[in-house]
């Protein structure tokens, strides 16, 4: 078990309060100028926003067209956490005995008695249990949302009317399903552009990005040491992660520990002889619209300045229907995951209602999350004014970008441009819309097989910033 000692913990809070006032001046987001945005507009007339079309388009319609955009993007959170809410009602195992409502079975719903029955049981069990959550982070933020949806759970009548709100959101959530299936063949990479903006994660992106930039060390697109500063857009705040949707863990964001041990491992990022930050040391900023996922992180880090690590727990379905090649290189993968980090440590055993599935567990040393930089900022509209010696190498935005359309993805691209070093990289599984010009070009896209029949593959785009 790791124990610092207290001058390591002087040092690490020290280390951090000294990044922190160097970050001071370039945390603040700022909304993206008119100017910035002219060659977009200019590109994409023909299929602007509405609140874009008529009339004469200036720098106040777009400062005042750019706050509204960003309230309804935000907003879109709430029904992300619906949700995330959903996904606890169809797989959650630690408030109910009843069976999970997988994807073959939800597919039936609406139309099987007996996928009915388990949804109707299951909505029983989930509002006895967020009546009384206890001490379960989870089932607490989950009490909340109901809470402000106008759900106390205070009386059976409350009860009753939070349990119709549960099956009409499945009922959604269903729609949405058989809806995305059928638009996965046509445009995967804009397909949940009318969809609330959900926090849960997976651990494959990450496992994906590794392997990413594994290729780029050894073709010499990056060099030893050379990846100093890097953005994550929206690193997610795990609690019924979207794969398999196990509830047995609190809340936690994975990417930005995930990615740092990557970077680390594959020699591309240095960190201090004390393991933390300072001069030439990694940094890691996550970018997020979520207060739920910056008060996460913050605390994280206003934790590791007291000398308290951060332990991620990270399940994996073993027993799915992968491939041979795929679940041999995931499983070392997943095995090595956190050795530059952290040490590992008994992780929260699996219920037994959860087959399949194995699990470790990682502490991360204090200095490591002091590494992370929590900042709230909407990569669509806004950008950090970051000078140019002090721009990303690296800017990574994971299962993001598939929740808005080519304009919105277009305004991203050239606010990701104006953050990244010249010759820096952005690497996501969404390909990103043709838009207009905006310094990103396409270099490498790296695709993951990971079943054979029926074959799901995952992708990585590889963009570089020529300017």
């Amino acid at each position: 078990m790791f124990q610092p000692s207290a001058i390591g913990v002087a040092l690490s809070a020290i280390a951090l309060t000294l990044q922190s006032a160097a970050l001071a001046q370039d945390s603040r987001a700022q909304f993206m100028s008119f100017e910035a945005a002219q060659p977009i507009l200019e590109a994409m007339s023909a299929s602007l926003p509405a609140g874009l079309r008529a009339g004469r388009l200036d720098s106040a319609r777009w400062a005042q067209w750019l706050k509204t955009a960003d309230a309804q993007v935000r907003h879109r959170l709430d029904a992300g956490e619906e949700d995330t809410l959903t996904n606890l009602l169809r797989f959650g195992v630690t408030f109910t005995k009843e069976y999970r409502i997988d994807d073959e079975y939800f597919a039936r719903y609406g139309e099987s008695t007996l996928v009915g029955s388990f949804a109707e049981h299951r909505a029983h069990d989930l509002i006895q249990a967020l009546a009384a959550p206890g001490t379960n982070t989870g089932f607490i933020e989950m009490r909340a949302l109901l809470e402000r949806h106008g759900f106390p759970l205070k009386t059976a009548a409350d009860r009753v009317a939070a349990k119709r709100y549960l099956l009409n959101n499945m009922a959604r959530m269903h729609k949405e399903f058989l809806q995305a299936k059928e638009q996965v063949k046509s445009n995967r990479f804009q397909m949940f552009q009318e969809r609330g903006i959900s926090l849960d994660s997976n651990l494959w992106p990450d496992y994906d990005l590794d392997l990413q930039l594994g290729r780029m060390a050894a073709q010499g697109m990056l060099k030893p040491g050379s990846v100093r500063r890097v953005a994550i857009v929206g690193p997610g705040l795990d609690f019924v992660n979207k794969q398999e949707g196990v509830d047995f863990y609190p809340p936690q964001s994975v990417q930005p520990f995930a990615l740092l041990d990557s970077l680390l491992r594959l020699g591309l990022a240095n960190a201090n002889a004390d393991g933390g930050a300072g001069a030439g040391a990694i940094e890691i900023h996550t970018l997020d619209i979520s207060s739920l996922v910056n008060a996460h992180l913050a605390a994280a880090r206003k934790n590791a300045a007291a000398g308290r690590s951060y332990t991620v727990q990270l399940p994996w379905l073993a027993g799915g229907r992968w491939s041979d090649e795929f679940r041999t290189q995931f499983t070392d993968y997943w095995k090595a995951l956190g050795s530059r980090i952290g040490e590992p440590v008994a992780p929260i055993p699996v219920p037994e209602a959860l087959s399949g599935i194995e699990t470790r567990a990682v502490r991360v040393r204090p200095a490591m999350v002091g590494c992370v930089n929590p900042v709230d900022m909407n990569i669509v509209y806004q950008v950090l004014p970051v000078a140019p010696g002090e721009r990303f190498d690296l800017i990574v935005g994971t299962n993001i970008f598939l929740y808005y359309g080519a304009f919105e993805q277009s305004l991203a691209r050239s606010n990701i441009a104006a953050m990244l070093n010249a010759g820096g990289y952005l690497l996501s599984n969404d390909k990103l819309a043709e838009g207009a010009a905006s310094g990103l070009e396409l270099v490498m896209t790296t695709d993951i097989p990971m079943t054979e029949a029926p074959v799901m593959t995952d992708s990585i785009f590889c963009y570089r910033q020529r300017h």
